[in-house]
């Protein structure tokens, strides 16, 4: 579509900081002020949720920034009350950048008589008025079959790819990407590809959800720095004890680089006690205070690439061009080098 007009950044309250880098990079990207939308976005004393937005939005490139992460029911619905508020004051596209996109995991029916709620949140967020989805490693790649909507699945591989050259130079020979379960292949030989390192799998098997009784490594870790590849880690209990089966079997260090830091109850304080010398996390969710005070823990910043993702959409040009390291490096300008 011909470009009519700048692009104008809202967000709810789930991550307000990554919407504000995001708005920085942008900023520094067009040479000229992009900032966030003037809006209240509040609760009730009941808890409903209430949106007003303060300037002017008629025939605008809308982009709603907004993790629908914990607390996911009230972030979706502020999403969703965004879109139809934004679309009632006729915005021209309105595109949902959903760093995090809550419920993904159930995106099938493992059981009879239980729910895809995945389908389900792509329907409401079509129907709530949302006209295009910018989205970060979907726990299923099926998931953008769910909507009727344009869907960009942006991924973490290339970006940590660039953190593993900068942070393991002179040991790259060293190293061995692992995926924490059989599903997870895929996901896992992508980054193994990307650095040149060799594939393994630690096999798990579950008694009842959330509980593994027995872990298989299946490869040659002896002598190996292992890099657990993953997309979410929410309690962190398969991650901590992957990390100690992999030392077990002879691992010299267990690396992890996990896309979503969902890190809810007790996994802040397993990963901080666990054999794992560092979790790497993205920002897509809000980070608590515990999550950035643990020492294991880094976080590696998202902005640069969904501020150029939005550039991209508004200006027509490919969002598939972020998947390769060539294009991210200079937008990760100082932060990386791999020289």
């Amino acid at each position: 579509m011909p470009v009519m007009t700048e692009p104008k950044l809202i967000s709810g309250n789930a991550n307000r900081t990554l919407a504000a880098a995001i708005a920085r990079r942008m900023s520094m990207h067009r040479g000229m002020n992009v900032s966030l939308c003037d809006a209240r976005v509040e609760q009730f004393n009941d808890q409903e949720i209430f949106v007003e937005v303060y300037e002017n939005v008629r025939g605008e490139d809308m982009y709603i920034i907004q993790p629908t992460s914990n607390p996911a029911n009230d972030n979706l619905m502020e999403l969703l009350i965004m879109a139809d508020a934004l679309k009632r004051s006729s915005a021209a596209r309105i595109t949902a950048v959903i760093p995090y996109f809550g419920y993904a995991r159930q995106d099938r029916r493992a059981k009879a008589r239980t729910p895809i709620s995945a389908k389900l949140v792509a329907n409401l967020l079509t129907e709530s008025g949302i006209d295009r989805v910018l989205t970060l490693d979907l726990h299923a790649a099926q998931i953008q079959g769910f909507f009727d909507i344009p869907v960009d699945n942006l991924y973490a591989a290339p970006v940590f790819a660039l953190d593993v050259q900068h942070h393991f130079r002179g040991r790259m020979n060293d190293l061995m990407v692992v995926s924490p379960d059989v599903g997870g292949v895929a996901r896992a030989r992508e980054l193994a590809t990307r650095i040149g390192a060799p594939l393994s799998i630690v096999d798990k098997r579950r008694e009842k959800a959330g509980e593994v009784a027995e872990m298989i490594v299946i490869g040659d870790v002896a002598g190996k720095v292992c890099i657990i590849v993953d997309d979410i880690c929410d309690t962190a209990g398969t991650l901590v004890k992957a990390a100690q089966v992999l030392t077990d079997n002879g691992a010299t260090e267990v690396h992890a680089y996990i896309t979503h830091g969902v890190l809810s109850g007790p996994a802040v304080e397993r990963v901080s006690s666990s054999v794992m010398k560092s979790l790497v996390i993205t920002d897509s969710i809000q980070p608590t205070e515990a999550v950035k005070s643990a020492p294991n823990i880094r976080i590696v910043p998202t902005a640069p690439m969904f501020a150029q993702a939005i550039l991209n959409i508004w200006n027509g040009t490919s969002v598939s061009s972020l998947f390769e390291v060539d294009t991210l490096l200079p937008i990760y300008e100082g932060l990386y080098s791999t020289a």
